[in-house]
């Protein structure tokens, strides 16, 4: 089996699948790519299964030296990207010769890029996944952040082409940069007077510097309870925007504890998750609220279009 090793690993790297859902009964939330769309994407166009597990860098590239032939695709946030002395362009296949080096410069426009390569990245799963979910040191390569000098094996190709040429994802719903986050009424958003509901809608958030896989924390104006109340401890989702005392709320991401005691004011909607993982600290963003037939709409036309760049 041929491996890939980690000459320089940026910031973050970790190997990152589809995520292990069904485990927040063992305390464990299900982790997995932060842009499910773009690693989708990169999956197919090297003719992989949507939920082979690939690099996922943070902010920061990297750089991977193929022990083996390979072909791989980047998908994501921008970056100035070669493979040996060649420049490759993102969202399309490109082949690897043995030896050669899959470099990334620092990623703009976005936050995550995967790296994506035929085959998929072969590492032990846990509870089904090979996912890296850090806060807990599970899965991916030794449950960590990878280092330089780690070797990563690839595993067999499937019997599936890479796709032939490009794709343009900035057509597929929930996925343009330049849209509101699109919300649902969240368990405890009677909890919050008319006022301060509409002050959350109203504002412009900025994405404070301590973000992470864990939670993506806003900065503006303080949203408050229309009185001080206890909540039991609840099972909590991905997505789910809770308000702490302090009154800015924190959007729960893909390592979420699986429990919280806060309470939500809204969730992002499934179709716009994948949006969500491409934020960087300090962007701004909005919220709209929208009902649960049109984010279940919103979500089939996401699907639709994905299946449509490949047709």
């Amino acid at each position: 089996m041929s491996a890939i090793v980690v000459t320089a690993p940026g910031f973050a790297t970790t190997v990152q699948d589809l995520g292990r859902p069904g485990h927040a009964a063992e305390g464990v939330s299900a982790s997995g790519a932060a842009d499910p769309v773009a690693l989708r994407i990169g999956n197919r166009l090297v003719g992989n299964a949507d939920n082979a597990a690939a690099f996922e860098m943070t902010l920061v590239g990297g750089s991977f030296r193929f022990e083996a032939d390979g072909v791989v695709a980047l998908a994501g946030a921008g970056a100035e990207a070669r493979v040996g002395d060649r420049a490759v362009a993102p969202w399309r296949p490109s082949i690897v010769r043995a030896g050669e080096t899959v470099s990334c410069s620092a990623l703009r426009g976005g936050a995550r890029l995967y790296l994506c390569v035929r085959g998929g990245l072969s590492v032990p799963l846990v509870f089904g996944s090979a996912s890296t979910h850090l806060v807990t040191g599970l899965g991916g390569h030794e449950g960590r952040a990878l280092r330089a000098g780690d070797r990563v094996k690839v595993g067999e190709a499937f019997d599936a082409t890479p796709h032939p040429g490009a794709v343009d994802p900035s057509f597929v719903p929930g996925y343009r940069a330049c849209e509101p986050f699109r919300t649902t009424e969240g368990p405890q958003a009677s909890w919050f007077a008319e006022a301060a509901r509409a002050r959350f809608y109203e504002s412009e958030w900025r994405i404070d510097e301590a973000c992470d896989r864990m939670g993506i924390r806003l900065e503006g104006p303080r949203i408050e309870l229309i009185a001080p109340r206890e909540l039991v401890t609840e099972g909590v989702a991905l997505g789910a925007i809770q308000v702490p005392p302090s009154g800015l709320p924190i959007v729960l991401f893909v390592e979420h504890q699986t429990t919280g005691g806060y309470p939500k004011i809204a969730n992002v909607i499934a179709a716009d998750l994948a949006r969500m993982g491409r934020l960087r600290p300090r962007d701004t963003i909005r919220f709209e609220a929208i009902s649960l037939q049109a984010a279940r709409a919103l979500l089939r036309q996401q699907e639709e279009a994905l299946d449509a760049l490949f047709a």
